[in-house]
């Protein structure tokens, strides 16, 4: 068979078990999609080598990239990077493969974490690993729990580009109108529980509200060690099953469901923008959202309450776990020209460099990919300003690198997520129990992984 038959194959199944996914990973405005056709570039001017960067990041974070585009512009006369905003995640993904095959694809592509495992096996990139061979680069420079979950087989795939990680946020003022100590917010399931409960006894708010978001679960899963697929959480090898049905999802959402039955917490439903209103407007005390939303939160809440962050609540008797990062990364696209590929990797050497990394953090709330970013003066500044970070910082520090907390990877993530809120919906609205709702869950996601895997092999 063809190597493009089979892409071509490989690209229809995988879009037909993804297509329903739309993931939010905390960016709240969404403004329309460059009026370009996928693969429509500008002319560069005469000897300077042109680089399209294809996207995701809408609202005032295009803004941002536009401006990381032009310091590296204008930086050299070599290379001229047009930078080509393409939709949210899952609309880049489909103008992606409709390119793939042709001459109008991207020279570098930003993909979504759980798009990882697909575009491996597309084989229609490069990895990031044979440039930073080739040039001697020094991967050191890069935070090792960040460059982590985009190493394979001991091989960088792609370069970090905007990271987060979800943590709990709290309302100090909330918290000292129920006599709760603000400066020492809850660590454990058992302590958010408690003081959930205190607050909404109150009445003034809700303790707690928790979107119905499955990138929570998988957090809650790693940061009680636990594995979110087999075979070394897809790491090993191909993922071919399931794991969401084991103690540390039962547990999840056995704490979860008490916390909706006993008016502790609320369910607002599946969107984040809903549980992030609630919270500003003062009606629940805390929700779990990712580290990019913060300055977002502390500004709508200025004048109002005092916004407190604390680490991801994990079971009291939890082993040791950590955050997965979310957010994406840099692909480079393999059908281009050498030199176009290495003008590009240029292009992504200057993006990791400690000042671009330092305005890129402090203009988008996402973690420097950089660890020598910290050492700039702009970057402790912003500590100052939004001290509230370091909570984020330290939690991504702590976090110990394992399999666990690497992050799971398989094919069909996106709609394993979709899958496992389903699952979350069952059980807050008393339709099925935990143990049910997951075990049903986990056969599902493991039949499409299996399908999955059988057009890669």
């Amino acid at each position: 068979m063809g190597k493009m038959r089979w892409v071509s194959m490989l690209l229809a199944t995988v879009m037909l078990l993804i297509t329903a996914c739309n993931v939010n990973m905390g960016e709240e405005e969404k403004p329309q999609p460059t009026d370009t056709k996928p693969g429509t570039k500008t002319e560069a001017k005469a000897g300077i080598q042109k680089v399209v960067f294809w996207h995701a990041m809408g609202g005032a974070n295009t803004k941002v990239v536009d401006q990381l585009v032009a310091n590296f512009n204008e930086s050299q006369d070599k290379v001229q990077v047009e930078a080509v905003y393409q939709g949210n995640y899952d609309d880049l993904l489909s103008k992606l493969k409709a390119s793939m095959g042709t001459n109008d694809g991207p020279s570098v592509v930003q993909m979504y974490e759980i798009g990882s495992r697909f575009m491996i096996d597309s084989k229609m990139i490069k990895p990031m690993q044979d440039f930073i061979d080739a040039d001697k680069w020094d991967v050191s420079q890069l935070e090792p729990n960040i460059s982590g979950y985009y190493t394979f087989d001991n091989k960088l795939y792609s370069m970090p580009f905007n990271t987060s990680n979800p943590i709990l946020y709290y309302n100090k003022d909330l918290f000292k109108d129920a006599g709760l100590d603000p400066e020492n917010p809850p660590k454990t399931f058992e302590e958010l529980k408690a003081a959930a409960d205190t607050i909404s006894k109150k009445g003034k708010a809700v303790g707690a509200n928790f979107a119905i978001y499955g990138w929570f679960m998988e957090q809650l899963f790693a940061n009680q060690g636990a594995e979110y697929v087999n075979n070394g959480n897809g790491r090993d090898g191909l993922a071919t099953e399931s794991l969401v049905n084991t103690e540390a999802g039962v547990k999840v959402l056995t704490w979860w469901k008490d916390l909706i039955d006993t008016k502790a917490a609320n369910n607002l439903g599946r969107k984040t923008d809903d549980s992030k209103k609630a919270f500003s407007a003062g009606q629940v005390a805390m929700i779990l959202d990712s580290t990019a939303v913060l300055k977002g939160l502390v500004d709508s809440s200025t004048g109002k309450f005092e916004v407190g962050t604390a680490v991801l609540p994990k079971p009291a008797d939890a082993k040791d776990g950590g955050v997965i990062v979310g957010g994406a990364s840099l692909w480079m696209m393999n059908n281009r020209p050498d030199e176009e590929q290495k003008a590009a990797w240029e292009f992504i050497k200057f993006l990791t460099s400690p000042s671009e990394q330092a305005y890129w953090h402090i203009n988008t709330g996402y973690f420097p990919i950089t660890t020598k970013a910290y050492e700039e003066e702009s970057v402790k500044e912003n500590l100052k300003k939004f001290p509230q970070f370091q909570t984020a910082i330290d939690q991504l520090h702590q976090t110990k690198l394992n399999k666990a907390t690497q992050g799971a990877v398989m094919g069909v993530f996106p709609e394993a997520r979709q899958i496992v809120e389903g699952a979350i919906e069952e059980v807050l609205n008393n339709k099925k129990s935990p143990q049910q709702a997951l075990d049903d869950a986990a056969k599902e996601i493991t039949s499409k992984i299996q399908d999955y895997n059988r057009t890669v092999k």
